[in-house]
């Protein structure tokens, strides 16, 4: 099995370089796991306590769980990934992911670099590396359609936590990768080539 890690800040295009990877080379020969469903479970507290939760920190995410899952897949298993609902700051109580072993696996996240553990069990590492005011405007326009935020609590979260938290984590994790695609989804040949390294394993 090769697991791909994709990083990045967030809006920098991860997802949509790990799609494109997927759509080049199948979505049958690729298991895709995004990292946002990985966020710890505060059902338990009151919505206004879950909205002052700093969710872009490291600490956010339930990296246990997540390794887990992977090595649950390692071994040929069938596992389920929790489903987080942006709107209500928790997990679904009722859906779930459903991922199957394949022989690619591709982990998307804003901190697959940052954590050691998560690292040591990457084959490729890669960081997406995108314009900070690309990565902020494409953040807004998603936070309001998508997760239902006001304009101003997508501003405070950005200069309390999302900015702070890029600079002091999610930055300097690219020194780990071994592939840096700038700008995005936009390079095609950054695209391309790690299609291809992909598609060389799948051959072997």
């Amino acid at each position: 099995m090769l697991i791909i890690g994709i990083a990045g800040g967030t809006g920098s295009g991860k997802t949509t370089v790990a799609r494109s990877v997927i759509d080049r080379l199948g979505a049958n020969k690729v298991t895709f796991i995004s990292q946002d469903n990985y966020y710890k479970d505060h059902s338990h507290l009151a919505f206004s306590e879950r909205e002052t939760i700093n969710y872009d920190h490291p600490l956010a995410f339930d990296n246990e769980l997540l390794l887990t899952h992977l090595q649950q897949l390692k071994a040929g298993e069938t596992t389920h990934a929790p489903v987080y609902d942006f709107s209500t700051h928790a997990r679904s109580t009722q859906d779930k992911v459903k991922l199957e072993p394949n022989r690619i696996v591709i982990l998307e996240g804003l901190h697959v670099l940052s954590d050691e553990h998560i690292r040591a069990v990457l084959d490729i590492k890669v960081f997406v590396d995108t314009d900070p005011d690309v990565r902020i405007l494409r953040r807004v326009l998603r936070d309001i359609e998508e997760r239902g935020r006001s304009i101003q609590s997508v501003h405070d979260q950005y200069l309390n936590t999302v900015k702070p938290m890029h600079e002091a984590f999610i930055e300097p994790s690219k020194k780990y990768a071994d592939i840096i695609i700038p700008e995005g989804g936009q390079n095609e040949v950054g695209i391309q080539l790690l299609s291809i390294l992909t598609e060389k394993y799948l051959t072997t």
